[in-house]
């Protein structure tokens, strides 16, 4: 079938897989090195005890079957090495069978992860990548074109993800209608990047171009995104350079750069044709192709049912593989940004006014004079569940208590998800306590005089002071 296939669209295929493969590299990584405390053996949520409960028809996983530490860093691992392997092209050096396998296996391993990380892997980006991982196990490789019904659905799911953040924002925040939402987002947001202080005192008027701007790229610019060339390039072209924005404003983990990815797909590179001659697609890839579009058009209705009605609701799977879902992001925006700051003491009474140190996060805001770093799209999970434990309670009840226990034991693995710790590993802490502050940004004026980017504020106790049970002490 002719139709089929879009050779002139190869160089769009390598430079989407490359930046997929990156940001399969990223989310691996941080699965790597984040796990043991959030959803080991030993972790806030273990695994075990998940799997105990949620059968495998509702969370599909390799640790349905078994679990343990060393299993699932040996997953992680795995998925970084196929990723840097993709990012080499070894898919391309495989039979076309063979590299749509390479493609299966990090989004299986991946799935295995997402679906037992519980609130930790909570995130939009981690069905958006799931979703995209898919479809690109059916782009091909060097043997044939990539075919024009992937790339259809590739740009589906792009138009899902901002028409539906679009719709949610128009449909939430009143302030989003009245273009005042970012005189607050800036400062408010999960976790602010180093150049986050100087978005927020940009000139009000500027915010009201930046939300307009925001309102036509997500609610104007995706229908664009199915019209002949160059306009749909044009489009695309427009999304990345609100994602770069996005980007430069704040941490939001892989989501800006995933939603690039899917945007370089609708992009038409000049190029010549393909490095090395291409062959027709083999007929059990057209049907194969065929039929998985046609499976992901049908789980498509409860996602669009979703994303057209008023009681829309964001981030949200509709099947256990996440093969297709609801996108969206701040159909709220926080007017105030509060942070809880854990402390510990050695007193063995714990004081008001005793000798209490401050436990220093690596991204949420802590030190009123450290200024934020990038971090994204590296994820810091813990870090973006303390901004919403700030903002409720109700967020941190399965994991908040486990965290304080974890710091009273000097739990190593605990504190490597930390920036610093105030006591030395041979001596723990004998209380915690945590309490809730709001922060606002400095203006130019205190940021000149005391050097320091925020100002906080104490508002009251989050935790009152805690130890171990058994611990002698007050």
């Amino acid at each position: 079938m002719e139709w089929f296939t879009a050779p002139d669209q190869w160089l769009s295929r390598l430079v989407c897989q490359k930046a997929l493969a990156a940001v399969y590299l990223v989310a691996f990584l941080t699965a790597a090195r984040q796990f043991r405390a959030l959803i080991g053996e030993r972790g806030m949520l273990p695994v075990p005890r998940f799997v105990a409960r949620v059968p495998f028809g509702r969370a599909p996983s390799l640790f349905q079957w078994r679990y343990s530490d060393r299993l699932f860093a040996g997953c992680a691992w795995t998925g970084c090495a196929v990723a840097v392997a993709l990012l080499a092209g070894a898919d391309s050096a495989l039979p076309l069978w063979g590299g749509m396998l390479l493609w299966l296996l990090p989004w299986a391993l991946y799935l295995s992860i997402v679906n037992v990380g519980q609130t930790w892997y909570g995130f939009g980006w981690e069905s958006l990548l799931l979703e995209t991982g898919f479809l690109a196990v059916f782009l091909g490789n060097d043997e044939v074109a990539p075919p024009v019904v992937v790339l259809f659905l590739l740009r589906w799911l792009l138009f899902r993800v901002e028409f539906g953040a679009g719709l949610i924002k128009m449909r939430g925040d009143a302030c989003w209608r009245r273009l005042t939402c970012l005189d607050h987002h800036h400062e408010t947001q999960p976790m602010p990047g180093p150049l986050s202080w100087f978005f927020h005192r940009l000139p009000r008027p500027v915010h009201r171009v930046e939300a307009a701007a925001n309102h036509v790229t997500q609610l104007v610019v995706p229908f664009l995104l199915f019209t002949p060339q160059p306009v749909a390039t044009a489009a695309a072209a427009l999304m990345i350079v609100t994602q770069l924005w996005l980007v430069l404003s704040g941490n939001f983990s892989w989501l800006n750069w995933l939603t690039v990815v899917l945007a370089l797909s609708a992009v038409r590179f000049p190029a010549g044709p393909p490095p090395s001659p291409v062959s027709a697609a083999p007929r059990w890839f057209e049907v194969v192709v065929l039929a998985v579009a046609a499976l992901l058009v049908a789980l498509s209705c409860r996602p669009v049912r979703n994303m057209l009605s008023r009681r829309q609701v964001m981030n949200r799977s509709f099947d256990p593989l996440h093969l297709v879902n609801s996108y969206g992001a701040f159909g709220s925006v926080s007017r105030v940004r509060y942070e809880v700051v854990i402390e510990g003491t050695a007193d063995e009474v714990p004081r008001a006014d005793g000798d209490w140190r401050e436990y220093e996060f690596k991204g949420k805001p802590g030190d009123p004079r450290r200024w934020p770093r990038q971090f994204a799209p590296y994820h810091l999970r813990l870090d973006w569940m303390m901004w919403f434990a700030a903002l409720s309670p109700a967020y941190a009840g399965t994991w908040f208590g486990v965290l304080v226990e974890r710091l009273l034991e000097n739990d190593r693995d605990t504190l490597r998800l930390l920036r610093r710790s105030p006591f030395p590993p041979h001596a723990p802490p004998r209380h915690i306590r945590a309490r809730l502050f709001r922060y606002r940004y400095t203006t130019w004026r205190e940021l000149r005089e005391t050097g320091a980017c925020w100002e906080r504020s104490e508002v009251r106790e989050y935790l009152p002071p805690t130890r171990l049970a058994g611990r002698c002490g007050g």
